[in-house]
């Protein structure tokens, strides 16, 4: 376990250190917060923007954390070869997996966690209203979107290729899945595409929890599915 936490470590600090990773999961998301908020308001429900637009952003950080960084890093390191070191020590593509999936998901926990720190003290944010709920609805979130992640990492040979790809699933799915606009605002075609898509259910969780309402069990069971099913190709492709 020492040796796992020493890994997850030092592949949170790579991440952080890497400029175009920082941005995207820290600032990027604070310069769509303030363009949402500028006119302030409220969504035909009645709700407060804010409270709609800090619980899908958190969606958003993990899905580029999920969708983007993480399996860019991991065919980077296919590409330089880190993999093939690595299988002559006893790490496993289980423990790869879960040391890159633990430190990219830590990656997402700082966006969120400084988008709530800006929508209180700066929009007068509630903040959730069941938190236990909340932290459930993002862990099967950031698991599902995680092992489409690490999938696409598995078997893609190079960096750049992971990363168009992952920018190619990434940028549709936030559309029309309710992690970039609400969901209720967006038109009738937009959410019946976005229903099908791994992030809906994830902004759906995450939002219902926040807004103290019971989670749906079909959504949940969805969520846990993906994960299984994407983590469980993703280990079978795994190529060092």
């Amino acid at each position: 376990m020492k040796g796992l936490g020493n890994v997850i470590a030092i592949e949170l600090k790579l991440a952080m250190r890497d400029p175009m990773a920082a941005f995207f999961a820290l600032a990027f998301p604070m310069v769509i917060l303030w363009i949402k908020m500028r006119n302030g308001g409220s969504l035909p429900s009645g709700l407060p923007i804010i409270e709609a637009v800090v619980p899908m952003l958190s969606v958003f950080v993990i899905g580029l954390a999920s969708l983007v960084v993480l399996p860019a890093t991991l065919a980077q390191y296919r590409e330089r070869r880190v993999l093939k070191r690595l299988r002559a020590t006893p790490a496993s593509p289980t423990m790869i997996f879960g040391a890159q999936w633990v430190a990219h998901m830590l990656l997402a926990v700082l966006g969120g966690l400084l988008l709530g720190v800006v929508g209180l003290i700066v929009y007068g944010m509630n903040g959730p209203a069941d938190p236990a709920g909340l932290v459930l609805a993002w862990i099967l979130g950031a698991a599902s979107l995680g092992a489409i992640g690490l999938l696409i990492g598995a078997l893609v040979p190079s960096g750049r290729a992971a990363t168009v790809i992952g920018l190619a699933a990434f940028f549709p799915m936030v559309f029309v899945s309710g992690a970039m606009s609400a969901r209720e605002t967006l038109p009738e075609s937009m959410r019946s595409v976005g229903d099908f898509t791994p992030m809906a259910p994830a902004v759906q969780a995450v939002r219902a929890a926040w807004e103290g309402q019971p989670a749906s069990p079909l959504t949940l069971a969805v969520l846990v599915a993906i994960t299984i099913v994407a983590g469980g190709v993703a280990l079978k492709a795994f190529r060092w």
